[in-house]
């Protein structure tokens, strides 16, 4: 291995049998520098002033990775592409066009030519190498450069089966994300939602999930049964959902590496928006009862339930603190549906909408710092954000039916679905209000909720 002073640091190793997240990313931090000054300074300005819509993405260069063999060629090329996405999908990056590259990477173990990446504009380079192993294992490495202080940032190196290599370039990029803004990343992650198809007035509804960028969908329901609200676990691969089947509609839990689903109790009259708790031991949903609809929550394992509102309003789309010591849900006892805040165990509530029109499907950020809202008025649907306490509303996009947010687990972006008239798709949007992104699916697409990182 090379000495430290010609800038190339000994990659971390991680054997990822299971391919588990943890077991992964073990090893990562003695394989990292500092950053340099100039690049502190510059990444230092981009984390303040990205959501005063006036940050210029990095530029970024990403070659294909080095293949070991012939046949591991399109491994290597699509790892990069991967990554180049989803940096450029952020927002926060700009990669640069591989047509503009000087310096062919043939050998990751050597130092790049940093003036043939300076001459580009790149301030970071990504290089990789993907090699098929004796076992049959696919060995993917990277390694992060300061193109203008001519040091690698971090590099690491995974053994996994040779079908896992987009999860692999999905963890990649979280690396190169946080090492580079100083913020956990989000693309190691999933989301589930509510795929539609068939006219109108006969759409089929079934729960499906895909990776973020909109790969590998995966349909958990055959649609013979309406499903809504899909809710992910913030500590397991859960998910919650209503279904409408026979009777009442019915609150299911959903385990999306086993498949197998559970009912979560028979409630009398209508069940709405089930959602869980941050430690994933709860549930908190809407009944009704007669005109009106409150708040309770059910432990999962004893299977008791708590009444937490009695009100003879509409109270419903509840929603955790990630700390679990508050909630603020949706409720129209002041006459319109407005977002209020109360403690977790019930009690007294604070309103905290105040701008014209009317709010709904609150949900609070896994960092705790907004809640996100859909807000109706003048004929259009706005997609917003304000802090706990109610102030510093922003919209971060409005139109014809945007509805339904749901966070990213580092709280950067929301997304959320928007139907236009022929039928919804869903969309993401910083909580800058800029990079307004489609996200691809099979067909339209509503109801998305998150994930929490792959464990």
């Amino acid at each position: 291995m090379r000495d430290l002073n010609d800038g190339l640091q000994a990659i971390g190793e991680t054997s990822v049998s299971g391919l588990s997240r943890r077991r992964m990313l073990t090893g990562v931090a003695s394989a990292g520098l500092l950053l340099a000054s100039p690049m502190r300074q510059a990444l230092a300005q981009a984390r303040v002033t990205v959501t005063e819509g006036n940050f210029q993405p990095i530029p970024i260069a990403i070659p294909n990775f080095v293949a070991g063999t012939q046949g591991d060629a399109n491994v290597g090329a699509g790892i990069s592409q991967v990554i180049t996405n989803n940096l450029k999908r952020s927002g926060l990056f700009a990669p640069i066009d591989q047509a503009a590259y000087i310096e062919r990477i043939s050998n990751i173990d050597v130092p790049p030519q940093f003036a043939n990446w300076r001459q580009i504009n790149a301030q970071a380079l990504v290089t990789g190498r993907a090699t098929r192993q004796g076992d049959g294992r696919l060995k993917a490495e990277f390694r992060l450069w300061d193109v203008p202080q001519a040091q690698q940032l971090t590099g690491q190196q995974y053994f996994t089966s040779p079908e896992s290599w987009r999860r692999i370039a999905h963890i990649i990029s979280d690396q190169i994300y946080e090492r580079l803004t100083g913020e956990k990343g989000y693309f190691d992650s999933r989301v589930v939602f509510i795929d539609e198809t068939g006219p109108k007035e006969r759409r089929i509804k079934r729960l499906a999930i895909m990776d973020q960028d909109g790969a590998n969908v995966r349909y958990l329901t055959r649609g013979a049964d309406l499903v809504i609200t899909p809710r992910f676990s913030p500590s397991t691969q859960e998910i919650t959902y209503m279904e409408y089947g026979q009777g009442d509609p019915r609150v299911y839990l959903f385990n999306v590496e086993t498949g197998q689903r559970e009912i979560v109790g028979n409630f009398p009259g209508m069940s709405f928006s089930p959602r869980f708790s941050p430690d994933g031991q709860r549930i908190i949903m809407s009944l009704q009862q007669g005109g009106n609809s409150n708040l309770f929550v059910m432990d999962l394992r004893s299977k008791s339930t708590t009444r937490l509102t009695d009100t003879p309003a509409i109270d419903t789309s509840p929603s955790y603190a990630p700390d679990a010591s508050r909630i603020c849900f949706e409720s129209d006892r002041g006459g319109k549906p407005q977002i209020y805040v109360m403690g977790a165990g019930g009690g007294a509530a604070q309103r905290i909408s105040f701008g014209d029109g009317s709010y709904s499907t609150p949900v609070w950020s896994p960092r705790g710092d907004y809640i996100a809202f859909t807000k109706q008025g003048g004929g259009q649907f706005a997609i917003g954000i304000m802090k706990p306490d109610g102030s510093g509303e922003r919209i971060l996009t409005s139109g014809y039916h945007n509805e339904g947010p749901t966070f990213a687990p580092n709280g950067r972006v929301v997304m959320f679905f928007r139907d236009t008239g022929g039928g919804p798709s869903l969309y993401t949007v910083d909580i800058s209000g800029r990079n307004e992104q489609k996200v691809p699916t099979p067909g339209f697409a509503s109801d998305p909720a998150w994930s929490p990182l792959l464990s």
